[in-house]
């Protein structure tokens, strides 16, 4: 092949016979052309697969965290981050200011050699750039974890990422020689070492390296601090010591007064000492079970700013803008968080049958008709504070006041970096274009025979400028995401409020006085709520044995979740109150069924409970017989809410005239709080089968069976008339009930079709039957809540969370530890409270 457009440089060899004579052969000038084609557009492809994989990576660890801690995620975080070293000394060694190809010939070419010289300004400033903006987005999605060690495994700083960084300084100082590197360290332009192009390149290449430094020592003084810190790595055997001596304390004054109060009468103006910021403030002493502050005797009459209790909180007046319910009820989370994390630090003998603290949590939260929201946020807010405390490095941040502030600062460095960066990219974009075309790399070769070479040298470009320019945009952008979501969590972290509300509502009076409008307006900031803080998305899972309109073995669907053996097909749904309401209806209902004056005996069992509180319940408590397991009883009463929902008498639902009837809120709020909890609990076998009591294998199994035998048996046999609410016809309601009676192999379908004919059939009503269920449903999932695998919690959170799992956070609060069966009596007990 004939080099296009010959560019004569002169001078070597002027005969012009000799130079025609030495003309490159077409086959090498192919080879050549071949060679450096495939090295840029690999360059360019990994480039933008780079660029790609770091928005995954900025997606999911910024605003997707509940999905870093899947496999599939886990898998793509491990991969980048093991390919980076690899990907880019390949794509920086192609970049040397004297990179030559030579193509020899064979001997009967006569010796014939193809000798190339490449070169390029904006390349490899691009190129360089782009790794460390990659580094610098992988930096912001890195968590530091300091913890104690009885929790779990801390994460230290991510040293990896420094040896990263300094490989690619190195790699860029070596490629360019003295042209970009002496660039760094001028102010003006140099003859010697380029001009301007060269001196703004050079800054734009080196500074992400100096915030990657600067970012990471931050990351490691934080660690460093917050690991020795008593208000977060070494929290919780203070908090359990703490908690020891409260114990005693409150023993010492009921035989002073003559015992404790029994949980029916409930003040909120008791409120228990829980710790919530400050524990650096004061003198610590090592104990055998933990840590004890020196001086916790004199803490009541203590009124500095330093160590913070809730007692305190609650006193406020209400008077000062930051004394609002909403705001106290975050530093009540704050202090329940505290208390959490000495049982995931497994503190077995942590007093939870504190008297003072049960008797708060029921008379203020849970005995309070009308509040299941504000229950439910406090929890939440609980675990949000879990969640940051091991899955992020928000907390490390908070070791020392001012270590907030310059994360801040250095996001904001990192975020006008990324402005200034952008636009020099898109001006020397433009001058490169005008001045050397749109190339990434431009080759000028020429061919030689033993000491004869030719004066004439041939021009070729290879490439295209938008794969330098289009993944710099996308990373920079990125880099920008991050950063803004790392200052945005910062301004609207709950970590911030707290610090705030309790260095402001116990500061002293002059000092409000003084500052009423800087009062004023933190009171406002502390009102803002910012949803993407919230881990949790008040979503439940929905899945079903009876689907009217399965998926078909045969759609790809199908065929993909039968290939990779994938749960059940599930919904997400937002909770609905009708739920919330009934949970805390049952617990309440639990807590006034305690007879016990010695210690308190919740009465929350499989179900059979709310079954025996009515007279029509108990006809049902055949299919709560104690001989069955838990999964087992789950299935057969989904299958009899599935068959209730279908199934819909039109007396019930539609009056003379065909128009719906004007019922009470009461049977439709049973009717959605049964089948979004039954269906729950049929997610929670299929999808979260670790969150029950048997061994997660066998439950999930069951539900596979038993989904498997009821696809068989009601395939071609019956067609159901639509989803819920569509009413199921008489004919096809008796021929679905004879079908799992008499078809099904599996005992659950055949007690699920007996126990919905029951239901279906009950002399009380439509009302009745969904009321039942619907407390049915309630005390289960109450009942299966608590859990002393700590793993699996702790897993769910960093997933999102679960509702099992904020009832599980509930119940260890209100002093419910064991499930019914943990205990000889069958009744969730908790540990020897008194109330």
């Amino acid at each position: 092949m004939e080099p296009r457009s010959p560019t004569p440089t002169g001078g070597i060899c002027s005969n012009a016979a000799l130079q025609e004579e030495l003309r490159c052969p077409g086959d090498a000038v192919a080879a050549f052309y071949g060679t450096m084609g495939r090295q840029i557009w690999l360059g360019n492809a990994l480039l933008l697969a780079s660029a790609a994989m770091t928005g995954v990576m900025v997606g999911i660890g910024s605003y997707g965290r509940r999905y870093r801690h899947h496999r599939f995620t886990s898998f793509v975080f491990l991969g980048a981050n093991t390919l980076f070293l690899p990907v880019v000394s390949f794509v920086v060694s192609t970049l040397r200011d004297s990179s030559n190809d030579y193509v020899n010939r064979s001997a009967e070419d006569g010796g014939t050699s193809l000798v190339a010289l490449c070169h390029s300004l904006f390349h490899p400033c691009m190129v360089i750039t782009w790794a460390f903006l990659v580094q610098m987005a992988a930096l912001s999605t890195v968590s530091v974890v300091a913890i104690d060690g009885r929790e779990g495994r801390r994460v230290g700083p991510p040293w990896e990422l420094l040896v990263k960084g300094v490989w690619t300084f190195y790699l860029a100082a070596s490629i360019t020689n003295s042209r970009f590197f002496h660039g760094l360290f001028r102010i003006s332009p140099s003859g010697n070492h380029g001009g301007t192009v060269t001196l703004i390149c050079s800054k734009i290449m080196f500074a992400p390296f100096a915030l990657i430094c600067a970012k990471i020592w931050l990351k490691w003084y934080s660690y460093r601090k917050a690991r020795k810190s008593f208000a977060l790595g070494r929290n919780p055997g203070l908090v359990f010591g703490y908690m020891q001596q409260q114990q005693l304390q409150q023993a010492a004054r009921s035989q002073r007064h003559g015992g404790p109060a029994m949980v029916g009468e409930h003040h909120d103006t008791l409120c228990p000492p829980l710790l919530v910021v400050g524990e650096d403030s004061r003198q610590v002493e090592r104990r055998p079970w933990g840590y004890v502050f020196s001086d916790v005797w004199t803490m009541d009459t203590d009124s500095s700013i330093g160590l913070v209790t809730l007692d305190r909180i609650w006193r406020m007046d209400g008077t000062l803008p930051t004394s609002t319910p909403r705001l106290k009820d975050l530093c009540l989370s704050f202090a329940l968080f505290k208390l959490l994390r000495c049982r995931f630090a497994r503190y077995d003998h942590l007093p939870t049958n504190n008297v003072r603290l049960v008797k708060f949590f029921w008379g203020s939260l849970l005995l309070k008709d009308g509040d299941h929201e504000r229950v439910l946020r406090v929890i939440a807010d609980e675990l949000t504070f879990v969640h940051d405390c091991y899955y992020s490095s928000l907390p490390i941040s908070y070791a020392k006041s001012w270590l907030p502030l310059l994360s801040i600062f250095l996001s904001l460095l990192s975020i006008s970096y990324c402005v200034v960066a952008a636009y020099f990219t898109v001006v020397f974009a433009a001058h490169h274009a005008r001045k050397e075309g749109r190339s990434q790399i431009r080759c000028d070769f020429w061919c030689s025979r033993l000491q004869e070479v030719t004066s004439q040298s041939w021009r070729k470009e290879f490439g295209n400028l938008y794969f330098d320019v289009l993944p710099e945009f996308v990373l920079l952008v990125l880099v920008m995401v991050a950063e803004v979501r790392d200052v945005s969590s910062y301004i609207c972290s709950n970590w911030t409020k707290v610090a705030l509300i309790c260095r402001v509502n116990c500061a002293s009076s002059s000092l409000q006085r003084q500052h009423g409008v800087a009062h004023r307006l933190v009171g406002h900031f502390l009102q803002w709520r910012c949803r993407m803080m919230n881990h949790w998305d008040e979503k439940i899972g929905q899945c079903s044995v009876l689907v009217p309109h399965p998926t078909p073995k045969t759609t790809l669907v199908g065929v993909v979740s039968r290939l990779f053996h994938l749960p059940d097909e599930k919904r997400k749904v937002k909770v609905p109150d009708a739920v919330k309401v009934c949970i805390m209806d049952a617990l309440r209902s639990a807590a006034s069924s305690s007879t016990s004056s010695s210690g308190c005996q919740y009465q929350l069992g499989n179900g059979r409970t709310s079954l025996q509180r009515s007279h029509a319940g108990k006809s049902f408590l055949w299919a709560c017989n104690a001989g069955r397991s838990t999964s087992e009883i789950i299935l057969t009463w989904h299958v009899a809410t599935c068959i209730l929902e279908f199934r819909r008498p039109a007396a019930h639902r539609h009056d003379h005239t065909g128009q719906a009837s004007a019922l009470t809120p009461s049977p439709d709020q049973h009717k959605i709080a049964a089948t979004h909890l039954s269906k729950y609990c049929a997610y929670l076998m299929s999808w979260c089968p670790e969150l029950l009591p048997e061994d997660e294998a066998w439950s999930k199994s069951l539900y596979e069976d038993a989904k498997a035998d009821a696809e068989r048996v009601l395939a071609g046999g019956i067609v159901m008339a639509g989803p819920p609410p569509s009413s199921m016809p008489e004919t096809e309601y008796q021929e679905l009930v004879r079908l799992l009676s008499a078809g099904s192999n599996h005992l659950v379908l055949k007690n699920g079709a007996r126990l919905g004919k029951q239901l279906v059939e009950l002399v009380e009503g439509e009302e009745t039957a969904w009321a039942i269920l619907a407390g049915f449903w309630a005390e289960m999932i109450l009942s299966v809540a608590p859990s002393s695998n700590l793993k699996v919690h702790k897993r769910a959170i960093a997933r999102g969370g679960e509702l099992i799992t904020l009832l599980w956070a509930l119940l260890f609060h209100a002093g419910i530890v064991s499930r019914p069966g943990d205990e000889a009596d069958g009744a969730a007990t908790a540990v020897g409270c008194t109330v």
